[in-house]
């Protein structure tokens, strides 16, 4: 084991660390901004090409739905936490509150997702690192701790960000969006626990939602950590046992 410390005092002994990505390790905001407003811009397009009447309101509604603020993302918002399918999910409803039955939300919603995924040409670039992340969790590795990803992108998507900074090497497993239960279902954790081989308190879980921590405490996870650094909008963690503001913040001793 070895013993995490915040800010010089120590807040856990572990053998794992289970990371939330976006928002946490990846500085995922603006993708998600640029992202809203493509999808944002589709929907508006579709509803005029297939109601023939300008789609008042639907800008507003749908900008509240994906949590957009000020030209900020809401950290809690559906598209900072939820999977691709939640969101498709809730754009379907939005279209159902603009007067539309479910199967034309549905299958509205489901022509805009697309419409943007095939004017995307190529796979977008991974979002940037997170300032210090790189060098803790390559101390962690170091440290005989293993290093694991739970989060609601795609399997390809965590794999394309570990890949593309560098840091694949570093981590034993991931969940993501594809293996079932999602998160934030506590089951997943234990099934995420169980591939590494580690006992879930005596682990670490650091996330950036509130979904995420409650998910932790529920799970039996040893030491909760919320990360506040990833938003313009720091989100607020209530169930945070600890709370981080900075990857330069966290360190750890290896126990003798």
């Amino acid at each position: 084991m070895a013993q995490l410390l915040l800010k010089g005092h120590p807040i856990g002994a572990i053998d794992g660390v289970l990371f939330d990505k976006d928002g946490t390790l990846s500085l995922s905001e603006p993708h998600l901004l640029n992202l809203a407003e493509q999808r944002i811009k589709a929907a508006l397009e579709l509803w005029s090409a297939t109601r023939g009447t300008p789609a008042k309101d639907l800008r507003r509604i749908l900008s509240r739905a994906f949590g957009l603020e000020n030209g900020a993302l809401h950290p809690g918002g559906t598209l900072a936490v939820a999977a691709r399918q939640d969101n498709l999910t809730s754009t379907a409803t939005v279209f159902c509150l603009m007067g539309c039955s479910w199967p034309e939300g549905l299958a509205l919603a489901e022509r805009c997702f697309n419409d943007v995924d095939q004017q995307r040409t190529e796979r977008p670039k991974p979002s940037p690192l997170m300032e210090d992340a790189a060098s803790m969790l390559r101390k962690l590795h170091a440290g005989g701790v293993q290093l694991a990803v739970i989060s609601n992108d795609t399997r390809q998507g965590i794999q394309d960000f570990l890949d593309h900074h560098s840091l694949s090497n570093l981590f034993s497993s991931c969940w993501s969006a594809e293996d079932l239960p999602r998160k934030p279902d506590p089951q997943a954790v234990h099934h995420l626990c169980r591939r590494l081989n580690l006992a879930p308190e005596h682990c670490a879980l650091i996330g950036d939602a509130e979904t995420d921590l409650t998910m932790a405490h529920q799970a039996g996870i040893g030491c909760v950590i919320g990360y506040r650094g990833g938003w313009t909008l720091p989100p607020v963690l209530p169930t945070a046992a600890h709370q981080l503001n900075s990857w330069g913040d966290l360190d750890l001793v290896a126990n003798p």
